[in-house]
């Protein structure tokens, strides 16, 4: 008799923890709680990589041999408009292949620029590594740190990954900027 009387207290407190869970869940709605340092959902809403990495002209081994990731710097202001404008829009000019956007709804946002549509690479002498066959990715960075969000190390590391098993780039031809 004993057994059951507690078998019946333990179901209770279980319906009782279900149902207000239940609750607290159709109160949030569509609005779940803030996020941490790193929230997969999120992630997982951003376009694939793959699809960054495609091009409108051919792609093939061998093209590119090296990639530099830098912070935004002489470009910051231009990537600042870009931002400002109502989100992620790579505009013609911009010297980089790549750029890795920062901000509540861009945060990780992966762009492909005119550059790298075409294949081209960027104007000499604006490469710190390599040479006409380095991959410049820009990350933007947050105006306060001048530090890369988690999103955007995570989205970069996933950005380079690919592109070094696309093209067989080697590790040690991927240049990071300082205190990455």
């Amino acid at each position: 008799m004993a057994s059951r009387s507690r078998q019946a207290k333990i179901f209770a407190a279980l319906l009782i923890s279900v149902s207000a869970g239940a609750i607290a869940l159709m109160i949030l709605g569509n609005n779940p709680p803030s996020a941490g340092a790193f929230c997969l959902s999120r992630y997982y809403c951003l376009d694939p990589v793959e699809r960054a990495v495609l091009s409108e002209a051919e792609q093939y081994r061998g093209r590119w041999d090296s990639i530099e990731v830098y912070y935004s710097g002489s470009e910051a202001g231009k990537m600042e408009q870009l931002t400002s404008q109502g989100g992620p829009a790579v505009e013609e000019g911009i010297d980089c292949h790549f750029v890795i956007f920062t901000g509540a709804r861009s945060d990780g946002q992966i762009k492909s620029t005119e550059r790298w549509q075409g294949q081209w690479s960027v104007r000499p002498g604006l490469s710190s590594y390599g040479s006409e066959r380095t991959i410049r990715i820009c990350i933007i960075c947050d105006r306060e740190t001048f530090r890369p969000t988690e999103f955007q190390m995570r989205r970069t590391e996933a950005l380079v990954e690919e592109l070094c098993r696309k093209f067989e780039i080697k590790p040690e031809y991927i240049h990071y900027p300082d205190g990455w």
